[in-house]
């Protein structure tokens, strides 16, 4: 049991590193061991791309037959972008997978097709710690709508922003690193335009290495500025807004690129609820909401956030004012 966790738990480690690639398909990754020795490795590296198990197959070779092989999620046993893996696991001549935790897919019958196939079969190794690893997936998975991630910012004496309404200066280098790594992973940010307005945020990966996620701008009446910093790629900008918006100024952005949801309102605003639904059809499947007060308010009412993450800054706002200059 113990050996088994210790594998399971390098497989966890590989599929970490498909993190920011493979969504809206699951972290996976997996190791085949035999005699006591790992003789192949792989992880799931980009959406569309072979899975951990053909991966680790690949490298293993030969060595398979007989093997043992660890995957930190079940195997699938259906054609979709790449061919089911149980075949790929038959193939080689496995003779026991040590699986996870249960693909909540409903297409996906693994461990019942290895079954039926005579190899053997242990689930559940390490599986509270698979599925926090996955959360984002398995929420995608089981409602079609993204994770959502809210991010504040707060001085000491609670305050989120300047006495001037700036707040993209209270925390320090550290914690933007951060956030920036942060935005790498998740498929989208989502912001209001009062933040827009007031910061004018780039709202890209600049301080890491990692791909640009999507931009949601929550704008009502459409009060964007055509210069605005995040228009840096406007094919990856989406701007939810809603009938009351100026018919001329939609245009303008569609012919940019943007991509404009013209929503319905709820208590004189963007009904987020409805936001989700449209951007899980879009296959985003996590959503980190980097607004303000008031947008996190608004999405903690609409009950769509499923984790809030603070980062408190050591600085004194009410005593601090240069810090908005």
């Amino acid at each position: 049991m113990r050996s088994h966790k210790k594998y399971m738990e390098l497989a966890m480690k590989l599929a970490e590193k498909g993190k920011g690639h493979v969504s809206p398909n699951p972290l996976v990754g997996c190791i085949v061991v035999k005699r006591n020795r790992i003789v192949g490795k792989g992880w799931h590296r980009k959406y569309g791309d072979a899975h951990a198990e053909v991966n680790a197959l690949n490298e293993a070779g030969k060595k398979a037959r007989g093997a043992t092989l660890y995957v930190t999620l079940e195997p699938c046993s259906h054609w979709g972008k790449t061919p089911p893996c149980t075949e790929r696991i038959v193939e080689a001549g496995v003779s026991e997978v040590i699986i996870g935790m249960m693909d909540p897919n409903p297409v996906v019958s693994g461990a019942q097709e290895l079954k039926l196939r005579g190899i053997k079969i242990k689930t559940g190794i390490l599986e509270p710690d698979i599925k926090k690893q996955n959360e984002q997936f398995i929420k995608y998975m089981k409602v079609k709508r993204p994770f959502v991630l809210v991010k504040a910012a707060m001085s000491l004496d609670g305050k989120i922003a300047t006495r001037t309404g700036h707040s993209k200066y209270i925390t320090g280098k550290e914690a933007r690193i951060y956030v920036h790594k942060l935005r790498a992973e998740m498929d989208a940010v989502m912001v209001g335009i009062n933040t827009v307005l007031k910061d004018n945020p780039q709202l890209n990966t600049r301080m890491v290495r990692g791909r640009n996620p999507f931009i949601v701008i929550v704008d009502s009446h459409l009060r964007i500025p055509p210069n605005a910093k995040l228009f840096h790629d406007p094919l990856k900008v989406i701007i939810a807004t809603s009938s009351q918006a100026p018919k001329a100024k939609v245009k303008q952005l569609l012919h940019k690129g943007v991509k404009v949801l013209v929503l319905r309102q709820k208590r004189g605003r963007i009904d987020l609820d409805e936001l989700m639904k449209e951007l899980g059809k879009m296959e985003i499947a996590s959503v980190m909401i980097e607004g303000g007060a008031e947008l996190n308010a608004e999405a903690i009412k609409s009950k769509i956030v499923d984790k809030i993450l603070f980062f408190i800054s050591p600085k004194m706002i009410s005593h601090q004012i240069k810090d908005c200059r």
